[in-house]
């Protein structure tokens, strides 16, 4: 494939580098900015339609054929306490949401169909389009990396519970269409976001995050690391980014930090 024009999204990224093929973008661009970080400014970007070696969470490999998805890595200097870096994969997921329900919208599909799973997923009639994970560069930079399905056909899909743009909007979109609009969602989250000095509340992130999120009233299930599961009801996010669940048979909240949550379907 010739490399596509990117010129929307070079308005918006100081830096938009795009590769024939990566094993990872999230993984080149962590080690490029730890090489020569003055070469890659705050909001500097990577991004391929041929991974051959991503990463999702816990470590599980995503791949795609070339062509059927994106992979989109961008390098964030916030300048915030660390102890608020946990919000920046909910930005990331936020941004491609809202991206995924713009795109849904000018196609004539309803835009509501497409919506945050805490953490990070975003889902499309329950079924995941993107996903996104974060890596800590050092104590302060962040590379938020998104896997989006854009082109797949069903046949393609790696799972039944996934789907793509493709099939949702029953249209394609350029790279730069696409990548441009993303990238203007997550700046325009990622600033609010370090003018309120990593304050999700205040910068109204929270409220944002919150009523995208559609784990939000749902019975889910968590596996916590050790193995452990906690079921119950997701009644909330706090001011940490942290989902609090109702676990059955229990009138005190759960704050969950890390682990994989499965909503469950009521019979």
């Amino acid at each position: 494939m010739s490399t596509p024009l990117l010129d929307e999204s070079g308005r918006v990224a100081p830096r938009v580098d795009w590769r024939e093929s990566s094993p990872s973008t999230n993984a080149e661009l962590v080690a490029a900015a730890v090489a020569d970080p003055d070469a890659w400014p705050d909001f500097s970007v990577i991004v391929t339609d041929a991974q051959t070696a991503g990463r999702g969470r816990l470590g599980r490999p995503w791949t795609a054929p070339p062509g059927s998805a994106l992979a989109i890595s961008v390098l964030l200097r916030p300048g915030v306490p660390i102890d608020r870096l946990g919000w920046i994969p909910l930005i990331g997921g936020l941004a491609m949401t809202r991206t995924v329900r713009w795109l849904l919208a000018d196609a004539g599909m309803r835009a509501a169909d497409a919506a945050l799973k805490w953490p990070n997923d975003v889902l499309v009639h329950g079924l995941k389009v993107c996903g996104v994970l974060s890596e800590l560069v050092t104590d302060l930079s962040v590379v938020v990396g998104a896997g989006l399905n854009t082109g797949m056909t069903r046949e393609q899909l790696p799972v039944e519970t996934a789907t793509s743009l493709a099939i949702e909007c029953r249209r394609t979109y350029s790279v730069d269409e696409v990548l441009a609009r993303y990238l203007r969602e997550l700046r325009g989250l990622y600033e609010r976001f370090t003018h309120a000095g990593g304050d999700a509340r205040s910068s109204g992130i929270l409220a944002d995050v919150s009523a995208a999120c559609d784990t939000l009233g749902r019975r889910v299930r968590v596996q916590l690391p050790g193995d452990t599961v906690l079921e119950g009801v997701a009644r909330g996010i706090d001011a940490d980014g942290r989902l609090n669940v109702q676990a059955d048979g229990r009138a005190q909240l759960t704050s969950i930090s890390a682990g994989d949550v499965t909503h469950v379907r009521l019979a």
